[in-house]
């Protein structure tokens, strides 16, 4: 499959941003809808990029834009509700719309961005329910006439990323750090890696239809990876691990406050594995990144 141009949903969060350079870099004509394009003029430096108000999220609307590509990525994807934006709209009746827009405008090729652990089946969160229902909906309405792939990656860490550079701010708070689920398990992927796998997909058609689940090489406990920035960091700072009662008291309490650090919803999130069964990356002919490689220098470390 020959593609030029690809159109980017959810293109200026820190995949887009990443992603969006890969992309220009592979020569690729870019068009990366967003709501409020004024604010996104970095990524207007990008060769043969363009930043496209975004005229609604209806399947009219985006049927509008697709006519104008030869494929779809979409990286939309939320961590906790808000007014409108909720996990079945964004995750689900997006992805619907998506589809149906590709269908509509005859655009072959669609990439979507999903989550590992992903499932409408097993009884999780809303955040992983919703991801897995609408990872079904593109494969299975796409109906062959658009070639579908899906990727589910682990927790994602690199420059700007809201995980690793999200903690090293949390440990500027003076005292110890109470940590709510601190057994819980990830296998962190690496953003260069995540951003390959699409690119390189893109055109392969042995991609088309699969899903792939991508993980960095190895495993660590959330209170790891808190103690393995403090050792990068150079400071000194006790890491309480929390259990599983008072960890469910700190998501009710800071669900409710400004911004929602965290939820109910990301507690029982927390309780799956964040780890994978397959090795997507090994399979795309992708090395894993390891943590070593990048986030010291991201941490600023001496070690």
């Amino acid at each position: 499959m020959k593609i030029k141009t690809v159109t980017l949903l959810g293109g200026t969060g820190f995949v887009g941003h990443h992603l969006a350079a890969a992309l220009s870099n592979a020569g690729y004509n870019l068009r990366i809808l967003a709501r409020r394009p004024e604010r996104h003029r970095d990524l207007r430096v990008l060769q043969n990029c363009q930043v496209v108000p975004l005229q609604g999220l209806t399947t009219e609307s985006l049927s509008k834009e697709f006519e104008q590509t030869d494929a779809v990525i979409n990286l939309v994807g939320i961590l906790n509700e808000s007014g409108q934006s909720t996990f079945e709209e964004m995750h689900v009746k997006l992805p619907e719309k998506v589809i149906e827009a590709c269908l509509r405008s005859k655009t072959p090729r669609l990439l979507h961005m999903s989550a590992l652990n992903a499932s409408e089946s097993r009884n999780a969160s809303k955040y992983l329910h919703t991801k897995g229902k609408g990872e079904n909906r593109v494969h299975t309405l796409s109906a062959g006439a658009v070639k579908v792939t899906s990727f589910r990656p682990s927790v994602i860490f690199g420059p700007d990323d809201s995980f690793i550079n999200r903690f090293a701010q949390l440990l500027r708070i003076p005292g110890p750090m109470p940590l709510a689920c601190p057994d819980s398990t990830f296998a962190p992927v690496f953003i260069g890696d995540v951003v390959q796998a699409f690119v390189q997909s893109l055109e392969e058609k042995e991609t088309f239809g699969k899903r792939y689940e991508l993980c960095g090489p190895r495993i660590f406990t959330l209170k790891e990876i808190v103690k393995y920035i403090i050792w990068h960091k150079g400071i000194h700072k006790p890491v309480i691990g929390l259990g599983d009662g008072l960890s469910k008291m700190q998501a009710r309490i800071l669900g409710k406050v400004p911004g929602k650090p965290f939820t109910m919803d990301n507690y029982r999130s927390l309780q799956v594995p964040s780890t994978c069964n397959e090795d997507g990356l090994a399979q795309l002919g992708i090395e894993a990144t390891d943590m070593d490689a990048i986030v010291p220098r991201m941490l600023g470390s001496t070690r």
